[in-house]
């Protein structure tokens, strides 16, 4: 990763992420570096929040926020390359502390730290945090990397 941005806006994690629309949640990158981001989110009290259940924005929502922190770390690492998917593969020792994060304290943040990987997969530890500090959810994820999903067979007439 060379020459990483020391942050980025929501347009510009837009560009970077194959998540766009309302469907890009991340609305700044505070800080980067080759094993870590940390990203700010300020949407999730929102009632147009997509990943709203009704009134609430369950705590479970926050793997959501976490995956789209890891994709535009690997954005970042990949050196401009356009945004690629990939998926979630694992998640473990997922801890909620909080019931629901659309009462927690304006902004949250988000942080991913890279603890294993290759150009295949990655294995990042994360945590939401609200404005003060308190740890909401933590965990760590398996992700794989410019994979694309396995489609389903066409078949033919017969």
């Amino acid at each position: 990763m060379s020459s990483l941005p020391t942050t980025l806006d929501r347009a510009s994690i837009a560009a970077r992420v194959p998540h766009q629309g309302p469907m890009c949640l991340l609305d700044a990158m505070e800080s980067c570096s080759a094993d870590e981001i940390v990203c700010r989110i300020a949407n999730h009290a929102a009632p147009s929040n997509p990943l709203r259940l009704g009134d609430r924005l369950p705590a479970a929502s926050a793997l959501e926020y976490a995956s789209q922190a890891m994709a535009l770390h690997g954005s970042l690492a990949a050196s401009g390359k356009p945004p690629t998917s990939g998926f979630l593969a694992s998640a473990r020792d997922v801890r909620c502390h909080v019931e629901r994060l659309d009462l927690a304290a304006a902004p949250l943040r988000v942080r991913a730290q890279r603890l294993a990987g290759d150009s295949g997969q990655a294995v990042y530890r994360f945590e939401l945090r609200d404005a003060f500090d308190q740890l909401l959810v933590e965990g760590r994820t398996t992700v794989v990397l410019d994979t694309p999903l396995a489609s389903p067979a066409v078949t033919g007439s017969r």
